[in-house]
């Protein structure tokens, strides 16, 4: 168990879609269901998980091959991801639980309620989109994920050593030191797959829905105003003077639990 102001953490792990998968689980109310980003894990949350916790039972997860979930199959993909957080929800008997998601985990959000929008009570999306720009591929090349597959290992260790260092803590394996390099060269399928959504499929998007976005994110304001057209029950948030780290800041939360509170009144 850990202690986050004064409310008491609880961990588990349950056993979904072929994965042992690794949650905190935290406050109690309607269940709200955390997704982290890309390379994170379920406490990279800890900024707005105590808000959140203070109206909802939340559950933050560590998904595939991310923290101490494993992914025996080294296989990635959003739709993959969806499938393992629809596992989560039937394995726990949750009742149209809200999901929030940044980043990867907006993206995997984005993808569920295509595919399940019958099984969300609400959806935040957040630091994501429909379709990657070539601001995104450029940064991806940046980082050293040059192709599908292929990832500069050699260019990380030297010019980010503090990046490392941190997927080293994050995703510690205990007979794999170097599982961090293994899960960078698996990811860079997903993220190098084209997402291909067409209109109709956000229209398949029922729930309401909370689009969020910084305004100097790679994924650019006109996707999620896109969006925002497109999806029936959305609402929209940019948030001013924000990239794509910084949009998950205090006022991203505010904005969230604004956004969920009002779907339990609803």
């Amino acid at each position: 168990m850990l202690t986050v102001d004064g409310l008491t953490t609880h961990e588990h792990v349950v056993k979904v879609n072929g994965l042992s998968m690794y949650y905190q689980e935290i406050g109690t109310g309607d269940a709200l269901i955390l997704l982290h980003g890309g390379t994170a894990n379920s406490d990279s949350w800890q900024g707005h998980i105590a808000a959140f916790a203070q109206h909802f039972r939340v559950l933050a997860l560590d998904w595939r091959g991310h923290g101490k979930t494993d992914n025996p199959s080294g296989e990635f993909s959003y739709s993959l991801l969806a499938d393992d957080v629809a596992a989560f929800i039937q394995a726990l008997g949750l009742s149209k639980p809200f999901l929030c998601g940044y980043s990867d985990g907006g993206q995997t959000v984005l993808e569920f309620g295509i595919r399940y929008p019958d099984l969300a009570g609400a959806l935040g999306i957040g630091g994501a989109g429909y379709q990657f720009t070539p601001q995104y591929y450029d940064t991806l090349r940046g980082m050293g994920f040059e192709a599908s597959g292929v990832v500069n290992i050699e260019a990380m260790e030297s010019s980010d050593e503090g990046w490392v260092e941190y997927l080293q803590m994050t995703h510690p394996r205990a007979d794999d030191p170097g599982y961090w390099k293994t899960l960078v060269m698996q990811i860079s399928t997903m993220w190098w797959r084209p997402l291909g959504y067409t209109d109709d499929d956000l229209k398949k998007i029922t729930p309401p829905t909370l689009v969020l976005l910084g305004d100097r994110d790679g994924f650019e304001v006109e996707q999620a105003v896109e969006m925002y057209r497109l999806i029936p029950q959305a609402e929209l948030a940019i948030l001013p003077h924000a990239d794509h780290g910084e949009a998950i800041g205090e006022l991203y939360g505010k904005i969230v639990v604004d956004f969920l509170l009002r779907q339990t009144q609803a």
